[in-house]
């Protein structure tokens, strides 16, 4: 989890739970009257000369649209107005910037005691146990809202510091000082209230789909051709979807073998989507499996298995109905679909969609295609989305690379040990790099890895990255320098913004952003450097293609949230259907004109779809932030530009961009260099 993402997480519990003790209220509806809040502006008026008249308008509207007939009569209201606004703007800034305080102490231990309940769940630390997952779901801060309700510290932040919608930041928000910024970021903790069983009931949903995911393992070396073929080596295990993924990209370096084991993954890939992957071979070194014929057997003998029974969509209706018990609580972003993004990312779905529509039609994609089909010599094939021929790497055999990682970070003790080294050839000093790599501890993962920030400063952020007894594999390596650049913008964004209220990033695709940076240096990193004339022009095209690649897996995402509220009552099974109907019609609209094959489902491969809803999104974001960043500090020091970049905060995404680059978000940028590298 990035810093962001649990900020975020923090967020929706200490701002949109419901009022403590007593029967749950059936809908939100408001208890304080029109009259009453207009009777309330006229009679407490602010004395202080410097007072801001329309922010306390503004701060009485929005307390009493939280205020609750449990929370006491429209009298107690106008009382509690009278006696808690701040008028002064000196005092106002002394009792916000001990809310900060406070806020960070409560953000930052919250964060620390999930991540220890969550340890044997993220960690490789042996079998699960019950106890573990009924522990590692539990969310501590669930109850936390209704204690600031009843307590009254809610309606005194939402009072003195209102929220502001995402229109008004943008319009108010350039003439903003810094200080205006972090009390608006302080007025978004409380935006609506949930009750807090619904915030335990979609952290019980996300963990358990969370837990499913990290254990979807194939043993590649039981896999079998039709022949009774063994391809991969005995000892391969990977983690889908991401680690068969990367092995379809690192199979272009085996010219002898690579297209058939690309093949068979590819196989692998459309029986988990339609669910017809037999439940037996899943994270089971016991049995051998055909995938093309899905034919399954133990010591030669053939072995009857049922098929997975649409588990991975069960957890994915699990997590949007929970969600979507929520919506009532939160009447103007009342889907997941809307607090996904007009609230956590800041952009509007129908902008994200726009986006992506008018990337996946453009014609220079099928320019990139036949440049791909020349070098493979072949007609182009499904998991062709994911051709790495570009980077630098492909040439060079993954074994080699696996060699080189593993014998310079057996351990993940070895890979923090070498962290200030990375930073060093990234441009950091040698304090600044000692400095920051002393905020970032490295821990052995379950799954395939993740970054999980600090919330507070004193606490350090978290790299899980899955080491073998053989030492670190160039995958996990690639992995594991990915999530390095997330920990560099937490520790960044916490320890270096100037009012906690303003740490982090506008949302998570500028984490990924940082991510990116840093994992297209994963060569350089180890001390192996292309320095071609076609350097530049492979790496375009690279992003060009993988930005096709990852805005399609988003617009299935998005479909399918879209198809889910349409049919809330739906099963399971239905969903399935659902999914392969809308990514297979998704790829024929898009892809199947850029690469000449239709009807395949593959765009629903992604375990984000099970295990992060409606998270997608932001890496097609993160991907285009990245490369205008990139497009930007050519000639300039690439640290020095972090540094001074994710100092910003978190403004509106917009906002960032125009600080960071001096422009908006926009795919613009990468069209335009493919027409540059294409010679258009």
């Amino acid at each position: 989890m990035t810093r962001k993402m649990l900020l975020l997480a923090i967020t929706v519990i200490t701002a949109c739970s419901g009022p403590g003790g007593g029967k749950r209220e059936a809908q939100p509806a408001l208890f304080i009257s029109e009259e009453t809040i207009k009777t309330a502006i006229r009679d407490f008026k602010p004395e202080s000369p410097d007072a801001d008249i329309a922010l306390f308008e503004k701060g009485v509207r929005h307390a009493a649209s939280l205020w609750r007939e449990s929370d006491g009569t429209a009298a107690e209201f106008l009382s509690f107005v009278k006696d808690n606004y701040i008028s002064d703007p000196l005092k106002r800034r002394t009792v916000f910037n001990k809310t900060s305080d406070y806020f960070e102490s409560l953000y930052g231990y919250f964060n620390e005691i999930t991540l220890s309940l969550r340890k044997n769940l993220d960690e490789a630390r042996g079998e699960i146990d019950g106890i573990d997952r009924m522990f590692g779901n539990y969310s501590p801060g669930a109850h936390l809202q209704d204690d600031l309700y009843s307590n009254k510290i809610a309606f005194v932040t939402a009072l003195n510091f209102p929220y502001f919608t995402l229109a008004e930041k943008e319009e108010l928000g350039p003439s903003w000082s810094r200080e205006q910024w972090a009390m608006a970021r302080l007025g978004d903790i409380f935006v609506s209230r949930i009750p807090a069983e619904l915030i335990q009931a979609l952290s019980v949903a996300t963990g358990n789909a969370e837990m499913y995911i990290a254990g979807y393992n194939i043993h590649m070396g039981r896999l079998l051709t039709d022949e009774g073929r063994k391809i991969f080596p005995d000892d391969m295990v990977l983690l889908s979807h991401w680690n068969l993924r990367d092995e379809i990209k690192a199979d272009y370096a085996d010219r002898l073998n690579g297209r058939e084991k690309q093949e068979m993954i590819f196989s692998v890939m459309e029986r988990i989507i339609r669910q017809e992957i037999p439940e037996v071979v899943i994270n089971n070194p016991e049995t051998d499996w055909a995938p093309f014929t899905n034919r399954v057997t133990k010591d030669g003998r053939p072995l009857e298995s049922a098929a997975e029974n649409d588990m991975r969509y069960q957890h994915i209706l699990n997590t949007f109905r929970a969600m979507k018990a929520i919506d009532p609580y939160v009447p103007e972003m009342n889907t997941a679909i809307l607090r996904s993004f007009s609230w956590d990312m800041e952009i509007s779905q129908e902008e994200v969609e726009a986006l992506f529509d008018n990337y996946l039609r453009s014609p220079r994609l099928a320019k990139i295609a036949g440049v791909i089909r020349e070098r493979l010599g072949r007609d182009l094939r499904p998991y062709d989305i994911w051709y790495d021929g570009f980077k630098s790497r492909s040439s060079i055999s993954e074994d080699f690379l696996s060699s080189r990682t593993a014998k310079l970070y057996p351990s993940p003790e070895a890979f923090r040990a070498g962290m200030p080294a990375m930073l060093k050839k990234l441009g950091w000093s040698p304090e600044r790099a000692e400095y920051i790599s002393s905020k970032i501890v490295v821990d052995p993962a379950r799954g395939s890895g993740h970054a999980w920030g600090a919330g507070r400063k004193g606490s350090l952020s978290r790299l899980r990255t899955r080491v073998p007894e053989t030492g670190m594999d160039y995958k996990g390596y690639n992995i594991a320098v990915h999530e390095f650049g997330h920990n560099v913008e937490q520790t960044i964004t916490l320890y270096d913004v100037d009012h906690y209220m303003m740490s982090g990033v506008p949302n998570t695709a500028f984490t990924e952003a940082t991510a990116f940076i840093f994992q297209q240096r994963d060569l350089m990193l180890l001390g192996i450097s292309d320095s071609g004339p076609e350097k530049e022009k492979s790496e375009i095209l690279d992003n060009a293609w993988s930005l096709m690649e990852i805005m399609g897996v988003g617009m299935v995402d998005m479909k399918m949230w879209k198809w889910l509220y349409e049919n809330p009552g739906a099963s399971a099974a239905m969903l399935r259907e659902a999914v392969v109907r809308i990514a297979t019609d998704t790829w024929n609209e898009y892809f199947a004109p850029v690469i000449g094959v239709k009807d395949t489902p593959l765009l629903a491969i992604y375990s984000h779809m099970v295990n992060a809803p409606l998270y997608l999104a932001n890496y097609s974001y993160g991907h285009v932030i990245q490369f205008q960043i990139e497009e930007f500090m050519k000639g300039k020091k690439l640290s020095d530009e972090i540094d001074r970049i994710y100092k910003q905060g978190r403004l509106t995404p917009q906002q960032w961009m125009t600080g960071a680059v001096g422009s908006k978000i926009s795919a613009q940028p990468v069209l335009d260099a493919v027409d540059r590298a294409l010679g258009n």
